[in-house]
Formats: structure tokens, C-alpha cells, sequence
């Protein structure tokens, strides 16, 4: 077991040294650009009839579709963020975790736009405007959450025993191995089923599903090394504020702005609690 944790720690050491290259964050970026120019051409080309019909014409052909295209792919390196925060810090992947939820809920917004068929005309406010509203607040009350839940965080050590600590560590890492596996896996699923039926998932509701499994292992690894209370409580806690999001993923219109708000508040109200009964610890650099 030892071997292969050893082992899971160089390949996500060396995975996250390649992913934080600056060099890397050119590439991506040029990517994203590039493939938003792209889509939009590829649009005007079906709606002149320069492409044949097909059943990805009526995706493609939305102006729309290439800024939430680029959405998705921003929120797909927003999940690749949040698998290599996991081992450093529980908490910081919880409050990633609510970063991506407000920008899926910026993305919504933006989707709700392009249902309107004239923005300009003058009428009373539509359903898909009231949307816009809701993701946009919804989305900018999680932001404003998360800031102060990020102000008041402390990260303590799960245990004082270095060894122990050290062996935590790259059990988390091994899982975040397993994770980036699961994401990819669901990547290529979803970019199959987009070149075969023309209807791209964006599966954030199935990796979430994996998400919440993998934050009740860490619990019940956790287990192995504290029986604190408060320490307990806490990381059950972020297998139930995941499991919320989950939810609000799932949720109808307006329901799932409400639960995501109320989930990060729990988050926020959860980190004052434990700074609360856990002053008297002296604050680490890890948790």
C-alpha cells in the first residue's frame, strides 16, 4: 500500500508541476480563444449553408453556443483545479467546489440570453430574464460568501504526528489520481455522445456523484488518523454541503439558486463554528 501511494504522489507531484507551468496556462488560454473563434465561424457557415445539415446544425448555429461552449470548458479546467486542490487543503476543494457552482450559474445566465428572441423589444419582463436575474444574483451572493469564508479559514493539521500527516496527504493524492481518471473518462464520454447524437451532457451532475464518494473516503480515511470530534464533524459536513450542491445542480429553476446560496452560508456559518471551538490550536499551513 505504501508503494503505491509513494508512486500516486510522483504522478500527481508531477502532474501539478506540469499543469501550474506558465507555459501551460498560454496554451490553454490560446486554446480557449481559438476554439471560441472557431465556433463562432462554424455557426455562420451552417446558417449560410456552407456546411451540410447534420444534427450538430442546430447547436452550432445558435450564436450562443460559443460562449457556452467556452463556458463549459472554463468550468472543465475550474474541476481539473479543484482535483489538484483536494490534497492540499479539504477545505479550499470544498469552497472550489462553490466557485465553480457560481460560474455554472453565470454560464446558465448567459444561456438564458440567448432564449430570448428579441432583446430589443420593448415588452414586459420574460420568464428567461426573471432566470437571469436569479443566476446572476445567485451567483454573486456565492462570490461574496465564499470571500469571507476564505477570510476567516484556518487549516489545521488533521494530526500533530508528521508521519501520520505526511501519510494522509498522499492517500489524497492517490484519490485525486483516481478523480482525474473518472474526469477524463467522463470527458471522452461526453465529447463521443456530442460527435454521435449532437447533444453535448456537460456531466457536472455525474463527476459530482463521484466527488461526493470521494469526500466520504476521506472522512472514513481521516478516521484512521483523529477521532476529534470537531474535526469529524467538519469533513462530514463538506460530504454534506457536496452532496447540497449536487442537489442544486439537479434543482428546478430558482430552487437550485436558493440551495446553492443556503449551502455556501452552512459553509460559512460551519467555519466560524469550528474556528470558534478550535481557537485555542494554533493555525497550520495545511487541513
Amino acid at each position: 500500500m505504501n508503494r503505491a501511494l509513494v508512486l500516486s504522489e510522483r504522478i500527481f507531484d508531477g502532474t501539478a508541476e506540469l499543469r501550474d507551468n506558465k507555459n501551460t496556462h498560454r496554451y490553454v488560454s490560446s486554446f480557449l480563444v481559438l476554439t471560441f473563434i472557431v465556433c463562432l465561424f462554424l455557426g455562420q457557415m451552417i446558417k449560410w449553408g456552407w456546411i451540410p445539415a447534420s444534427h450538430l446544425s442546430s447547436e452550432f448555429s445558435n450564436p450562443f453556443f460559443a460562449i457556452e461552449f467556452s463556458f463549459t470548458l472554463l468550468l472543465l479546467l475550474e474541476i481539473l483545479s479543484l482535483i489538484f486542490v483536494l490534497p492540499g487543503s479539504v477545505a479550499k476543494a470544498v469552497g472550489k467546489q462553490f466557485e465553480l457552482l457560481s460560474l455554472i450559474f453565470i454560464r446558465s445566465g448567459i444561456k438564458e440570453f440567448s432564449h430570448i428572441k428579441n432583446t430589443f423589444e420593448t415588452k414586459p419582463l420574460s420568464e428567461e430574464l426573471y432566470a437571469m436575474f436569479a443566476y446572476a444574483f445567485g451567483a454573486l451572493l456565492i462570490f461574496v460568501i465564499m470571500g469571507f469564508t476564505y477570510r476567516v479559514q484556518k487549516h489545521i493539521k488533521l494530526t500533530n504526528i508528521e508521519d501520520d500527516q505526511t501519510q494522509f496527504v498522499r492517500s489524497k493524492k492517490l484519490l485525486a489520481i483516481i478523480l482525474l481518471a473518472i474526469f477524463m473518462s467522463v470527458g471522452i464520454y461526453d465529447i463521443k455522445n456530442l460527435i454521435h447524437t449532437g447533444t453535448y451532457l456537460k456531466s457536472f451532475n455525474v463527476f459530482y456523484n463521484f466527488l461526493i464518494f470521494s469526500d466520504i473516503i476521506i472522512v472514513l480515511i481521516a478516521l484512521r488518523y483523529t477521532l476529534n470530534y470537531y474535526r469529524i464533524f467538519r469533513y462530514s459536513a463538506f460530504v454534506l454541503a457536496t452532496i447540497l450542491i449536487r442537489i442544486s445542480l439537479s434543482a428546478g429553476m430558482y430552487y437550485n439558486v436558493l440551495i446553492g446560496v443556503i449551502s455556501a452560508m452552512f459553509i460559512l456559518l460551519l467555519t466560524l463554528a469550528y474556528n470558534y471551538f478550535l481557537k485555542e490550536l494554533k493555525p497550520t499551513l495545511d487541513g
